[in-house]
């Protein structure tokens, strides 16, 4: 085949012509395009579709065994250059062991690390991603700094750099996962290259019967996410697996369909994805005329967290944004019974962040009389660092305490000191309140500071716009040293938790800080507003908090 090379073509800013340099071992398809002054190290695959063009932009870099998939566009703005790992400039620079996947877009000034996975149209552009990151499907990365070995989850909006920090590791499945794809396409790559000549086929195909690198090629891509199992699917299979819990499945013909009569498949003990996903699709083969559904499972709780049909007779496969025949059921939990009082949504997500912030997470709870008075007894400490165990034992201990307030206490042990205090039950409420239907006062800032100054600090009224809990928030706060900021964003941005900065609080007075906050609120009435809580010597954040939503 004769591959797509072109020299950069003349420009005011470069005049060099330069032409692409592709090693003798690397396969380069020869329906993409490769412009400019391009190096494409030994054993890269670019496959059909792939536009790399060096010709505003350059040098591009991509290094040793990585694949360029399927309509892949590398391009690179004219300013703007990155530190390659050779201590060289590159408007991109792509390592060693890379997959760029099918109709991702990486766009210069750009770094991606050695073993990264960049997922389907993700999109990153004047930004490093470091080694070892995973990015999945529909992710824009912007003007940030990935840390290594972060993983990114699927639709994902990164623009800040707070954002990027607060993102979570990988974890050894997703590691099996990307170096799957990178053995898949070192396959891939061996056949388009010997693709006319029977007699190099055939090794190639008695290697990927075999096992020989111990990485299980006899299972098809397909076992990773691409023939059999929509991306969707495999995504999900990850994220419940990384949660803890385990995989299952159920069949039914039409007949028993209509009734609700699943019949329970073959148990799956593994919680290695690609076992796991090779079992889901010999599953599907073997109930090909059928609906079989996709289980998740917590055992601890016994009870499913996910029901998700993955198969209809006519072997359709049901993505979870298909809503006619796909079936998610998620049971009554922590979803439904535990929003925090600042209106945070998501218990898990608060969980999550204390512990992540390596804090002991402890509970008090109180009657109503107590609470008037502020009085709160201690309740149990919770030591598990699992977000699944810390969610069980707290749904236990407000069975334990239906009639009482309860809230929860995120305490860092080193400096020995509380960072946050969510009420997370209210007697005689569905959720604390702060979610949503709160009634705002529409009084001006002056009378706002004069109210908050004489106000008690016992009393359980809201005043002004925010309501008791986010005013004695503020006050701890401020007693522990920290500064008060605030963010805003509109319905869309909150989707992608895209949030913007309202003006900065200088103040440490409670009436003060407590003004600026019915000011943002007021500013942004239609729409969300958190409180953030900063520890400036560590610089990082102690508490978010939504304490506005739109109505």
């Amino acid at each position: 085949m004769v591959v797509r090379k072109k020299p950069a073509p003349p420009t005011p800013w470069s005049n060099t012509l330069a032409e692409p340099r592709v090693a003798s071992s690397a396969y380069v398809h020869s329906f993409s395009n490769i412009i400019g002054d391009v190096c494409i190290g030994d054993n890269v695959m670019v496959a059909p579709g792939t536009s790399i063009r060096a010709d505003e932009g350059f040098p591009f870099h991509i290094g040793d065994n990585s694949n360029v998939q399927d309509g892949v566009v590398i391009h690179g703005l004219e300013e703007g250059r990155v530190k390659g790992d050779d201590g060289r400039s590159y408007s991109v620079w792509i390592g060693k062991d890379c997959s760029i996947t099918h109709m991702a877009l990486i766009h210069g000034p750009a770094y991606v690390g050695d073993n990264c996975f960049i997922g389907f149209r993700s999109t990153v552009f004047n930004a490093r991603v470091g080694e070892g990151c995973i990015v999945m499907m529909h992710v824009l990365i912007q003007d940030v700094e990935i840390p290594p070995g972060k993983y990114v989850p699927s639709g994902s909006v990164i623009t800040n750099q707070q954002q990027a920090d607060r993102l979570p590791d990988v974890n050894d499945t997703d590691m099996k996962f990307t170096s799957h794809v990178i053995d898949v396409n070192q396959s891939l790559k061996a056949g388009y290259q010997c693709s006319e000549d029977a007699a190099c086929v055939t090794p190639v195909r008695h290697e990927g019967r075999s096992s020989s690198n111990g990485r299980g090629r006899n299972r098809s891509y397909a076992a990773s996410g691409s023939s059999s199992l929509s991306s969707e699917v495999v995504e999900q299979v990850h994220q419940l697996l990384s949660q803890g819990y385990k995989i299952g499945t159920e069949h039914a013909d039409k007949r028993h369909f209509k009734v609700s009569s699943w019949k329970s498949g073959a148990p799956i003990d593994s919680t290695n994805a690609l076992d796991v996903i090779a079992a889901l699709e010999a599953t599907l083969a073997e109930n090909a005329g059928e609906y079989v559904r996709l289980l998740g499972i917590d055992t601890g709780a016994k009870r499913r967290v996910l029901e998700e049909v993955i198969q209809t007779p006519d072997g359709a496969l049901q993505s979870s944004s298909n809503g006619q025949a796909s079936a998610r059921t998620v049971p009554p939990s922590y979803e439904s019974k535990m929003a925090a009082s600042s209106g945070s949504g998501d218990l898990s997500e608060l969980v999550s962040n204390l512990i992540n912030q390596g804090c002991v997470i402890g509970t008090e709870y109180a009657d109503k009389r107590r609470f008037s008075v502020g009085s709160w007894r201690n309740g149990p400490t919770i030591s598990s660092n699992q977000v699944v165990d810390v969610i069980r034992k707290l749904e236990a201990i407000m069975e334990q305490h239906p009639k009482d307030y309860i809230r929860i206490i995120g305490i860092d042990p080193q400096a020995k000191r509380r960072v946050t205090e969510e009420i997370i039950q209210r007697p005689g409420e569905k959720a604390a309140s702060g979610s949503s239907g709160r009634t705002r006062s529409k009084a001006p800032v002056a009378s706002t500071v004069k109210s908050y100054s004489s106000r008690s600090r016992g009393a359980t009224t809201s005043v002004g716009g925010l309501e008791p809990e986010v005013v004695e928030q503020v006050r701890n706060l401020l007693s522990q040293g920290y500064k008060i900021g605030t963010e805003h964003a509109d319905k869309r941005r909150f989707k992608v938790s895209s949030w913007h900065s309202c003006s900065p609080i200088e103040s440490q007075r409670d009436a003060e800080v407590l003004a600026a906050l019915e000011a943002c609120m007021q500013e942004h009435s239609g729409e969300y507003v958190r409180l953030i809580g900063i520890d400036e010597k560590a610089k990082r954040r102690v508490l978010e908090t939504v304490i506005q939503k739109p109505a």
